[in-house]
């Protein structure tokens, strides 16, 4: 299997409320006494297939809708990076998902710089290197990008890096009207309490969190808590209560599943509660990430989960 940090690598909530500047980022205040989710597909779920050949990256708002019945979609720039300042493509992708009565979210960056390179001419480089995909949300009409806000130096510097750097770009962001959000991807990104400090430092609402159900570990880059092999992990449940007051998105992170269809790893359940709990109106993207299931099964497996267990929630 191919990994995302060219192409990563293989990668679990407690409550909070959601502060009051995002909550029109979503949807009417009525969305938030719906019984159903709003469930979207992350386009990682298919990265074998796409990275294969046997998929083709602009056909993935069809996918979504006629493959799984799924009216919202979160694109990886890795399947496009020949495409990104072609504003002609993009335009051409929002055609289809308009056609498919499908809804683009947001563009996940990977590989494009640190943000908290201690390096100023390199922290720059990086922060216009993301300049580009700002742009292609905008185009499609996504609400954010996702990026790493990866770094070197110690707590200090390294703070003082991620504030300088997701706040140009978050400043950027603001004139698009485009949502810069940070994703739990391993070592500092996966300390809630460390990110948020940031954030709230920048103090930009342009700037969020998508917090993802995995990817907590701290000592290993990517962050995977798969089959429980990370041995310094920062507490799952604490990490989605401390991100979601900034959230845009919640990624559900999938690998395996037992014979009455739960997740083997994860404690959806007491995830989904928490999401559920904090007052979450906005989409929740499938990131099936398990070698059991084939993509189309593990994708199904993911849907019919965070259906079943939300709608037995108090």
């Amino acid at each position: 299997m191919e990994t995302r940090r060219s192409f990563i690598k293989k990668t679990v909530l407690g409550g909070a409320a959601l502060s009051a500047p995002y909550i029109d980022v979503f949807a009417s205040k009525s969305a938030l006494n719906s019984t159903a989710p709003k469930i979207s597909l992350a386009q990682w779920s298919l990265n074998r297939a796409f990275f294969k050949g046997e998929l083709n990256a602009i056909d993935f708002p069809d996918i979504a809708k006629n493959s799984f019945g799924l009216n919202a979609v979160e694109y990886v720039n890795a399947f496009y990076k020949e495409y990104g300042k072609s504003e002609k493509f993009w335009n051409q992708l929002k055609g289809k998902a308009n056609a498919a009565g499908v809804k683009n979210l947001l563009i996940m960056v990977d590989d494009e710089g640190e943000l908290g390179n201690p390096n100023n001419k390199e922290r720059s480089q990086a922060i216009e290197n993301h300049y580009k995909w700002i742009n292609a949300a905008k185009l499609l009409g996504c609400h954010s990008i996702r990026v790493n806000a990866f770094g070197q130096g110690d707590k200090i510097e390294l703070k003082n890096s991620l504030v300088d750097g997701l706040g140009r770009l978050s400043d950027y962001g603001a004139k698009e009207n485009i949502n810069v959000l940070i994703e739990n991807h391993g070592l500092h990104t996966s300390d809630g309490k460390f990110m948020t400090s940031i954030i709230k430092e920048v103090n930009n609402k342009h700037l969020g969190t998508l917090p993802d159900f995995g990817n907590w570990c701290l000592n290993a880059k990517w962050g995977s808590t798969q089959n429980d092999k990370c041995t310094d992990m920062y507490d799952p449940y604490q990490g989605v209560a401390d991100f979601l007051p900034y959230a845009k998105g919640v990624s559900a992170k999938s690998y395996n599943f037992d014979a009455n269809g739960n997740e083997t790893f994860l404690d959806y359940g007491r995830l989904l509660k928490t999401v559920k709990d904090s007052g979450f109106i906005g989409y929740i993207g499938i990131e099936y990430e398990g070698e059991r299931l084939s993509e189309p099964e593990g994708i199904k497996a993911t849907k019919a989960l965070i259906e079943k267990v939300w709608l037995n929630l108090d």
